[in-house]
């Protein structure tokens, strides 16, 4: 199977559609060096995608807990959503959407006036555990422990949150 950068289709990016091998962002975006991203991991079943609305809701949310303000409404999120999924040809498969403050003027820590973007990808993916579930899994505990409520916004799904995972599952 090819990597995700390259694949026929299209990816939703800031308001339209996109070849998805032209779906890029620079690598002195605001998100690479900070982790200002937060996304939704989504599953579509017989063209519907699940709890669609509500994933909406929490990625706006998110962005909003990482001082992004968004530049989309719930609506026009859904409606994006169902364009990608459309476009896709797909019934059953995974939606991404994604937010991350963009490259701009600023490139500290404290970038407000840098653009807020967005994209969505959809794309096949079957059973999360695939044979895993079947056979079993290994498993390790994490050295490190999720940070305290006090330290960050850890209602927000964001991308930065997930490198304890990360860490785990390679060491698993």
């Amino acid at each position: 199977m090819a990597g995700y950068d390259d694949r026929d289709g299209v990816i939703w990016m800031d308001g339209e559609l996109v070849d998805w091998r032209d779906a890029k962002v620079h690598i002195l975006t605001h998100a690479m060096h900070y982790a200002s991203s937060v996304f939704e991991g989504e599953r579509a079943y017989n063209g519907k995608i699940f709890k669609s609305r509500e994933h909406s809701e929490r990625l706006i949310a998110s962005a909003e807990a990482l001082d992004m303000p968004m530049p989309y409404t719930v609506d026009q999120i859904e409606a994006a959503k169902e364009e990608t999924l459309k476009a896709s040809g797909l019934q059953d498969a995974y939606v991404r959407a994604l937010v991350w403050r963009g490259s701009g003027d600023d490139m500290g820590v404290a970038s407000a006036a840098n653009p807020v973007r967005m994209a969505i990808a959809v794309w096949g993916w079957g059973a999360y555990y695939g044979d895993a579930k079947m056979q079993g899994a290994k498993l390790a505990i994490a050295e490190w422990k999720r940070p305290s409520p006090e330290t960050i916004p850890v209602h927000a799904k964001a991308a930065g949150l997930y490198m304890i995972c990360t860490i785990s599952k390679h060491k698993a």
